[in-house]
């Protein structure tokens, strides 16, 4: 990623406060699996420059399972989803961050594209230590009230002094579309007593010659049980 989108990342926070909202499913009790299909969604953002940054969600759903541990303090989630940024005028740079926000006895506020400051603090994209989940597959600890992130991606790269890091952005460069998409990324929940929820959240980084903006594009949430 470039600097300016290095820096804008380091900004952008996740707007995840509490309030309570209608579940889109509540697994049951049973120990079966429950596959909860999420809907499509697509959202427009102007930019500062007139800018115009189109982002779509499809094929988003999820399989919940009560998880080899046997207790209700073990839950397995796996994902998938498909993602499609169109953007209006040829950009220096588009970076995706595609992830989740996973709470334990909270409920996610309805979301649409944009962002402010948030309960979850703030993340610069890179697998620093502190970040969570990063690479397909990540088990998560949490307790009653607490919530945290969980990254899809996890690409190696270097730094500038050539010292090897972990990056949850992907970059596209020479493209006015960008796509991403997973299947079955597996998400581990422990600890949790009660109620769990999680929705997919999904960073758009945008770089064009006269500005850079960061939109963050939520999914509806979902109970894990």
């Amino acid at each position: 990623m470039t600097e300016r989108i290095k820096r804008a990342a380091i900004m952008a926070t996740v707007a995840c406060a509490v309030v309570a909202v209608p579940l889109v499913l509540r697994p049951s009790a049973a120990m079966a699996d429950v596959q909860v299909n999420l809907p499509a969604l697509k959202q427009v953002k102007k930019m500062g420059d007139g800018t115009v940054v189109t982002v779509a969600r499809s094929g988003e759903r999820a399989t919940i399972n009560p998880s080899m541990g046997g207790t209700p303090l073990h839950r397995n989630v796996w994902v998938s989803a498909k993602y499609r940024v169109d953007v209006s005028k040829m950009p220096r740079e588009i970076a995706i961050q595609a992830g989740y926000v996973v709470g334990c006895q909270v409920d996610f506020r309805g979301g649409t594209m944009g962002g402010s400051a948030g309960a979850l603090g703030i993340s610069d994209g890179f697998g620093d230590e502190g970040d969570l989940g990063a690479g397909g597959t990540g088990t998560l600890t949490i307790g009653p009230g607490q919530q945290q992130a969980y990254y899809i991606n996890d690409v190696e790269g270097a730094d500038d002094f050539r010292v090897g890091r972990h990056d949850s952005y992907v970059s596209y460069t020479d493209t006015k579309s960008a796509r991403l998409s997973y299947v079955n990324s597996q998400i581990g929940l422990r600890g949790c007593v009660g109620y769990a929820q999680a929705r997919s959240r999904l960073v758009v980084a945008v770089e064009t010659e006269y500005a850079v903006e960061m939109m963050n594009f939520y999914g509806r949430p979902f109970s894990l049980g």
